[in-house]
């Protein structure tokens, strides 16, 4: 089926519906006001917080001090996060399949510096409480800081379980944090909509960290030093020591160039980034302002308009923020009268106008069919999330008998005279039609799967997706149905001698993803009544993967010599019996568990049996104890 386009053109209308909300206005105000007061040396007077009617506003100032200036400089290099603050982003990642999740050293200690104030952790709890809705917002290098703070506050209230509370992080003039893996990790947890970068047209600050950090290193703090000056004592700013013709060309050239490179190398599918911006971005300038979510439209964007800007317009630009923002709406208002030429036929091709004359490119530019390029791209191609969940509805109705096969596989397994059970019986499984069926059912089912994370992962569904409760559900039911089936086949195959056992070393990272959606959804009263009988499935999905360990621990004690190993054997062996029992007791297993010949009633029968010798041979042998001979 060809992919369906929108009739419109939505990155100039987002950018009117953002710009028409006091956020935007309310939030440079209070950086601004926190510039003028703030003393950089002091940590808690580098913010502010305001209550604003039932928003909360948390502001940080544009300026630190030459101290701070100096570690964001010299620390260029990326760093991992650390996961006692930001644990969510950490936990999502594939090992070995990408790279970790890594920020700029240098803003990372900057955050860190803020955070470690008292007076900060104090009032953001006391915020928390007050507030219905929180913005977080920054100019600047302590731009990266309100990103951070926005992070650290998204993974304190995910790791508490606490309230749901809208958090909007608004920037302006915002070097960029992180890497790829930081934007994929954002992506992943649903927080880029969290996230509204905004941009000027020329500002080479959003712009250059796509050259190599430490190319110019003396020259960002002259740099720094300047626009400080400048924001906090304009009649000084000439005392300032600046940056001649010659490097300021030298920086703009540089950064031309990186990002001319990256756009290419980004539409071949090619090179890794070291820096990567996420979340949305709003290029305002003077005619207006569009907004963007495509990262690679972003970078191209970001080139195609810094290439109608100066090195000089490149830096001044770092300071006009207040100007674009206080006549943002009026220019809106005023475009609406006047688009550049004759007004396109076309509902969609009027808005890339439109688009275009807010980007203050103008049609007669060398770069404005490039830029109509960028804007088109920029567009959602293909089908809206909400329609690709109602396609993916349509492809689960489809493999359901998939599932129904395997369902009646498994009871004819709990039913039949071999008393085996669903696990040990595909897991001894023959060369059957039945049973070859019954495992390409597996993996078709697993694919269907994978494509759904897929999807999720590359922001195709809605943001919801994994709290809405058919899905939520339907991975569930599939988890406990077909994991253990994936287990007998790891252990069929001997995958444990070579790779390790299943539960660390062979479970398929869905699993993983469908258990944290199922302890994170809303649990209803009769969910937590007890059970009248044994489950339809064991709801502990891995309990097959932990029983083969038992298996293990269970045959190694028979000739182990070693007293600690021997100690570390038994304990694995308790634990497993405890958590087995508690299982059972509760009736939280199927049938399959309780048959005559599975594997866990012949591990339970080994058991007692070797603690039936081990006793009689404790009885046999006598010990001494205080003096005296006992068995």
């Amino acid at each position: 089926m060809e992919h369906e386009a929108s009739s419109f053109e939505s990155s100039e209308m987002l950018a009117n519906h953002v710009a028409s909300s006091p956020l935007l206005s309310e939030s440079w105000r209070l950086c601004c006001d926190i510039t003028t007061a703030a003393s950089p040396s002091i940590p808690g007077q580098s913010f502010v917080m305001k209550q604003v009617g039932s928003i909360g506003y948390v502001a940080f100032s544009s300026i630190i001090s030459e101290a701070e200036a100096g570690i964001c400089c010299c620390n260029g290099n990326l760093v991992a996060l650390d996961d006692q603050f930001f644990s969510p982003l950490n936990k999502q990642i594939n090992e070995g399949e990408e790279e970790p999740v890594l920020v700029h050293a240098g803003f990372l200690k900057l955050f860190f510096s803020i955070y470690a104030s008292p007076s900060f952790q104090t009032q953001m709890m006391e915020i928390i409480q007050k507030s219905k809705s929180i913005v977080i917002t920054g100019h600047s290098i302590r731009a990266t800081t309100a990103s951070l703070s926005t992070l650290w506050l998204l993974s304190h209230l995910q790791k508490s379980n606490s309230r749901s509370l809208p958090i909007l992080c608004i920037t302006f003039g915002s070097p960029l944090l992180g890497n790829e893996s930081l934007s994929r990790a954002i992506l992943r947890e649903r927080w880029d909509g969290n996230f509204c970068h905004v941009v000027s047209k020329h500002d080479i600050m959003p712009r250059l960290l796509f050259v190599p950090p430490l190319h110019f290193i003396n020259q960002l703090k002259f740099l720094l030093n300047f626009w400080h000056m400048s924001m906090t004592s304009p009649q000084f700013q000439t005392l300032a020591t600046q940056l001649n013709n010659e490097e300021k060309a030298e920086i703009f050239r540089s950064v031309m160039a990186c990002l001319e490179a990256l756009a290419q190398a980004e539409e071949a599918g090619s090179e890794t980034r070291a820096f990567w911006p996420f979340g949305s971005y709003f290029f305002c300038s003077e005619e207006g302002a569009i907004c963007m979510e495509n990262a690679t439209s972003v970078i191209k964007m970001m080139h195609l308009m810094l290439m109608t800007g100066s090195p000089c317009a490149s830096i001044e630009d770092h300071l006009k923020y207040g100007d674009y923002i206080g006549k943002i709406s009026y220019q809106f208002l005023k475009q609406r009268n006047s688009v550049d030429g004759d007004i396109p036929e076309s509902c969609y091709e009027a808005g890339v106008a439109l688009a275009l004359q807010s980007s203050a490119i103008s049609s007669q530019e060398p770069v404005s069919t490039a830029a109509k390029d960028c804007l088109k791209m920029a567009r959602r191609m293909g089908r809206t999330p909400n329609l690709n969940v109602a396609d993916l509805a349509i492809k689960l109705s489809m493999i359901n008998p998939y599932r129904a096969q395997i369902e009646w596989y498994k009871a004819c397994c709990d039913d039949s005279d071999e008393q085996m059970g669903y696990y040990d019986s595909f897991k001894l499984r023959g060369v059957s039609k039945r049973d070859s069926k019954v495992n390409m059912n597996r993996i078709m089912l697993g694919k269907f799967w994978d494509g759904v994370i897929d999807k999720l992962e590359n922001n195709d569904l809605p943001h919801d997706f994994h709290r809405r409760s058919k899905w939520v559900n339907a991975s569930q039911f599939y988890m406990l149905l077909v994991e253990p089936l994936d287990i007998a086949e790891y252990y069929r195959n001997g995958l444990h001698r070579s790779k390790g056992h299943y539960v660390k070393h062979g479970r398929p990272r869905r699993y993983e993803i469908f258990e944290r959606w199922w302890k994170e959804r809303r649990v209803s009263d009769r969910e937590n009544n007890k059970r009248s009988r044994l489950a339809s499935s064991t709801q502990d999905s891995c309990f097959w993967a932990e029983l083969e360990e038992a298996r293990e621990c269970l045959d190694n004690v028979r000739s182990e010599s070693d007293p600690n190993k021997l100690d570390l054997l038994w304990q694995n062996i308790n634990n497993f019996e405890k958590h087995a029992v508690g299982l059972v007791e509760s009736k939280q297993v199927s049938k399959d568990v309780l048959a005559r010949n599975s594997s866990y009633v012949s591990w339970v029968d080994d058991l007692r049996e070797l603690r039936s010798q081990l006793w009689q041979f404790s009885v046999k042998v006598p010990t001494l104890v205080n003096g005296k001979l006992v068995p």
